[in-house]
């Protein structure tokens, strides 16, 4: 059966530790996509290493520039181009072609925005032709930035309604304590009742990437929530994706867990910049996380409104304690909720249609 599969492939699988592309990993991975394709998959790439690739290009012209942020925009756009070269020959020999596409957290940030480019993604994927997505680097600032490309995998994972997401990292996949300890194995399965978080996994970043596991586990098991299965795997071992693809029990499964609408998909990709939120009061925050029975926000449950928003813009949801429990696109803005809160017999803030709950 053919399937819509996302593959992420992180800097450090990519790229030697001077930044050097390394040319027969490269070579594996896109081989065993050719045949992924050849079998009727459609695939879509997210692929790191622009920066880490540019800092094999620039060389001692980076001398020049003091500026941080200058020097980070100047190795993403000379990378960037090494990059999709390199993809561009190494696809066409498998008779494949590649489209790249560069995004920003903007382009999640309304549903105008989102909607193009997912038209933009669903017309290549249609046409057979390989989509190779990056944040864009040489415009991206602090507030705009994806914590990595791991976040972005998740969000197109959503966006495309994949089947399958597979994260490459440079490990086997999700250990079950220190992975320096014999005693430690790694989890074929990911299973809520059983695995905790922060028992697990400790926080850090590699030298050339933004992320870490803890980045990747809190993507997969996002994603997995919203129906997409995943999978953590090392992205040096041979045949990785095929045997991914093919069930061979490699890397750490996610299994997907029900499945959500395009709508509520694009609202958990909003959520991270929301425009603002409203507290609710126990009675509202026990109707709305009843899974027995649609809910949606009435203005009579909320009890406070914080942040400036628009009718259409996305807002969380918090309880008297303060945690976030979902999140919505608001029927009215700041002002009209301010002097609706707390009232009876009014439309909804935030419609069941358009509103996703965390829990």
């Amino acid at each position: 059966m053919s399937r819509r599969i996302v593959v992420k492939i992180g800097s450090q699988v990519l790229c030697d530790p001077r930044g050097a592309l390394n040319a027969e990993v490269m070579a594996s991975l896109v081989g065993q996509l050719g045949r992924l394709s050849g079998q009727g998959h459609q695939l879509l790439l997210v692929s790191s290493g622009a920066v880490a690739a540019g800092s094999g290009v620039a060389g001692e012209r980076l001398a020049r520039i003091s500026d941080p942020v200058a020097r980070k925009q100047v190795l993403a756009a000379t990378g960037q181009v090494r990059l999709m070269e390199r993809y561009r020959q190494l696809f066409e020999q498998h008779g494949l072609t590649v489209a790249q596409v560069l995004a920003s957290k903007s382009d999640f940030q309304t549903r105008r925005h989102y909607l193009n480019m997912r038209g933009c993604i669903e017309a290549l994927l249609e046409a057979g032709i390989v989509p190779v997505v990056n944040e864009n680097d040489v415009v991206a600032i602090t507030e705009l930035m994806f914590t990595d490309n791991d976040e972005l995998a998740g969000l197109l994972a959503g966006m495309v309604n994949a089947d399958l997401l597979c994260l490459l990292t440079t490990v086997p996949g999700v250990f079950d304590g220190d992975p320096d300890d014999p005693a430690t194995r790694c989890i074929d399965t990911w299973d809520d009742s059983r695995h905790q978080v922060e028992d697990i996994v400790q926080r850090g970043t590699s030298a050339l990437g933004r992320g870490g596991m803890h980045s990747k586990l809190a993507i997969a098991l996002k994603t997995a929530r919203l129906g997409t299965g995943v999978v953590i795997a090392d992205g040096s071992e041979p045949d990785i994706l095929l045997r991914v693809v093919g069930d061979q029990g490699a890397g750490t499964w996610f299994p997907p867990q029900g499945e959500a609408s395009s709508t509520k998909r694009w609202l958990t990709s909003a959520d991270a910049h929301a425009a603002g939120w409203v507290t609710v009061n126990d009675g509202a925050a026990t109707a709305l996380l009843d899974r027995s029975r649609l809910a949606s926000l009435l203005p009579v449950g909320v009890e406070a409104v914080n942040g400036r928003f628009s009718a259409g813009d996305v807002i969380q949801i918090r309880n008297s304690a303060g945690r976030i429990l979902g999140c919505g696109r608001a029927r009215y803005d700041h002002e009209e909720a301010l002097r609706l809160m707390g009232k009876r017999g009014q439309k909804p803030l935030i419609h069941y249609d358009y509103l996703y709950l965390l829990h």
